[in-house]
């Protein structure tokens, strides 16, 4: 009687031990475009897959597009900091005025065309920078996309002249900003809503990557797509790929390690390289469907960076006076983008 006494308390203290060797966690990840658009297809569920390769089976990363969970793209990190989801793909642009530092990583031209260099000067600007802003989530990784370009209905952009009265998207406040100075009417709006703004005329184009040109259908409600001379994208966008804290922290040690080796520079980098693989398929969709594909000669595109240069200072003064130290944060990001480059 006490052998099999002390047997069942044994068995029973095992039970109870078992789950923090062995738990298993199931992750639910949201993202706001098509699952066939680049960083989906091409970081976001290969990511998802060597995480559960990694854990041996033992984290589950279910990936929700285009918001089925619930929530628009705008509102994607309080999703993710108040645990309505585990984790998400988040631009904190959409939220102007929230994330003011973030900003000085979307300054017109102040990022290669590379995806991938971009993004690796992300991530040392957020590490710098803005790990206080996002101190209520785990941030994974930060990135930028591939070059941002004119998408447009019409003939494409040769002249400054020829953004006059043109109804612009533009995706965040440094990109509007240079819209409005360029003769452009901006119009924010998150990407899903771009092609029916486009379908009904509310816009006249927009500036977007090469990667979500397929999945936007930019083939059918665009003619021309217009990208600036030289190697320095136009405008980009900041990115992060977080996850809700008390998750990550409750996390067994060793499943967190799993997070952990999937986070940081080379993530960010792959995140970046995503959207450069992504761009040459975008580029090469509307080349094969008939559109225009223009280059601005570089003295017009010299034009361009110059009333670029005033919309960065307008912004630097704008935020000084907001006190943020805001010629340290341009400077920093022009040292990261400098560094990333001679990597």
């Amino acid at each position: 009687m006490k052998f099999r006494l002390a047997a069942a308390l044994a068995a029973l203290a095992s039970a109870i031990a078992l789950p923090a060797a062995s738990q298993d966690v199931t992750l639910r990840f949201q993202h706001f475009v098509s699952p066939n658009s680049a960083n989906p297809k091409y970081f976001i569920e290969p990511w998802a897959e060597k995480v559960e390769a990694e854990s041996n089976g033992r984290i589950k990363v279910e990936i929700y597009p285009l918001m089925q969970l619930g929530g628009s793209a705008p509102g994607q990190y309080d999703l993710v900091r108040d645990g309505v989801i585990d984790g998400g793909w988040v631009i904190p642009g959409y939220q102007p005025g929230r994330f003011p530092e973030a900003e000085a990583m979307e300054l017109p031209f102040m990022v290669s065309k590379s995806g991938e260099e971009a993004s690796r000067a992300a991530w040392a600007f957020t590490q710098k920078h803005l790990m206080d802003d996002f101190a209520d989530v785990h941030v994974i990784a930060a990135h930028m996309h591939g070059p941002g370009l004119v998408h447009k209905k019409g003939a494409p952009i040769e002249a400054l002249a020829d953004f006059d009265g043109l109804k612009l998207r533009g995706p965040s406040r440094p990109a509007t900003l240079l819209l409005k100075k360029l003769g452009a009417t901006p119009v924010g709006m998150p990407v899903p809503a771009f092609p029916e703004a486009l379908a009904r005329g509310v816009v006249d184009g927009g500036v977007i990557t090469w990667e979500m040109s397929p999945s936007l259908k930019l083939d059918e409600l665009t003619d021309s797509h217009t990208d600036v001379a030289g190697e320095r994208s136009l405008y980009n966008l900041y990115f992060v790929w977080v996850m809700n804290k008390a998750r990550y922290e409750g996390l067994p040690d060793d499943l967190r390690a799993v997070i952990d080796a999937n986070s940081g520079l080379e993530t960010s980098a792959w995140a970046g390289r995503a959207h450069d693989t992504g761009d040459e398929d975008g580029f090469n969709a509307m080349k094969a469907a008939g559109n225009v594909i223009a280059e601005i000669s570089p003295e017009v595109t010299e034009e361009i960076k110059a009333l670029g240069e005033a919309v960065t200072q307008e912004w630097i003064a704008e935020m000084s006076a907001k006190g943020l130290d805001a010629q340290t944060l341009y400077d920093d990001a022009r040292a990261a983008v400098a560094a990333a480059e001679a990597e």
